[in-house]
């Protein structure tokens, strides 16, 4: 098979390095296990941290955007909080958990050098559906580390946010009486993300969201952490110890923290999941690539487009890897 390179628009870390180490050294060893394993695009992902932490993080990452080099293309910051619901933070840390704040963001924006492709915010928070119609002008808005009901979800996808944070994941079950994120953004959201590594998700509900989103909305996401790549051991993300264990990377008191899975891999498990390859091949190319506002450039083989191709062997395992136009 011939493909599009890979777009993982949600990643915090990989090969023992996170991109909130801040520093470029760190860039570069995610940038370089990334293209390795066929991703060609990524969006370095933070955590919840103060505004100080954030600006020394993308300071550190300035120089590597949209930059060349030995592996995936750093191509923008997807701000994985800090406006988020305490009581759905996951693994964030609960100190640096904020109220929307958009003036805040406003510095941020600016110090990324507008390099913020997506923020992800609960919506039901004071003063998030003011923010998503202010911040949705600059870059995408993402529900996420919500307990949003139907109607706050709702709400928010009339103001400004269109995209959604690995579904099922830090948010309100999705029953039949109150169907919270889950059914709003099935019948509002752009796009929605999802981690296919069969750890977050039991492969009954890859499919299922497959079937309910349709093959134009999903994005397949890693959301993986330092421990990608890596032995079993002890690792950090967002400043809190994470033990990784087989593929399971939780904190102390077992919650999930991120994935130890990459993007190639989520991909190849939606199939062998029972996901149509050409449906699952969407979700990690063209789908993220528009989510992220980088389909211009990215996200599929077309004239005029970066040359980021991949050559996959029948077990759907890169055998040649362009990016650029240049084979890694």
């Amino acid at each position: 098979y011939v493909t599009p390179g890979f777009v993982d628009i949600h990643i915090h870390g990989a090969a023992g390095s996170d991109f909130c180490d801040a520093t470029t050294e760190d860039v570069v060893k995610i940038s370089r296990y990334e293209g390795s394993q066929g991703v060609t695009t990524f969006m370095g992902t933070t955590m919840a941290f103060d505004e100080e932490i954030l600006t020394g993080v993308f300071e550190a990452a300035k120089p590597r955007f949209h930059q060349d080099g030995e592996g995936a293309v750093l191509r923008g910051v997807n701000m994985e909080g800090p406006f988020f619901n305490k009581a759905k933070k996951g693994a964030q840390a609960e100190e640096y958990i904020v109220d929307p704040d958009w003036e805040m963001f406003q510095r941020l924006w600016e110090r990324s050098g507008h390099n913020i492709r997506l923020v992800d915010v609960a919506p039901e928070l004071p003063g998030a559906l003011e923010f998503a119609q202010k911040a949705s002008k600059l870059c995408t808005v993402s529900v996420a580390h919500t307990c949003a009901t139907y109607e706050e979800a709702t709400a928010g996808y009339a103001n400004g946010f269109t995209h959604t944070t690995h579904l099922f994941n830090a948010m309100p079950a999705f029953t039949h009486r109150a169907p919270g994120v889950v059914g709003a953004a099935s019948d509002y959201a752009e796009h929605i993300e999802m981690i296919c590594d069969g750890i977050h998700l039991n492969p009954s509900v890859v499919r299922a969201v497959f079937n309910m989103f349709g093959s134009d909305r999903v994005c397949i996401i890693s959301d993986a952490m330092q421990a990608c790549g890596m032995p079993n051991g002890e690792y950090s993300l967002g400043g809190q110890k994470v033990f990784m264990t087989d593929g399971l990377a939780t904190l102390a008191d077992g919650t999930i923290a991120g994935s130890a899975t990459c993007q190639p891999e989520g991909f190849r498990r939606a199939v062998k999941f029972g996901v149509p390859l050409e449906s699952a091949l969407k979700a990690a190319t063209i789908n993220p690539a528009k989510a992220a506002g980088l389909y211009d450039e990215v996200g599929s083989i077309a004239v005029g487009k970066r040359a980021d191709v991949l050559v996959l062997g029948a077990d759907l395992h890169p055998e040649h890897i362009f990016i650029g136009g240049k084979e890694l």
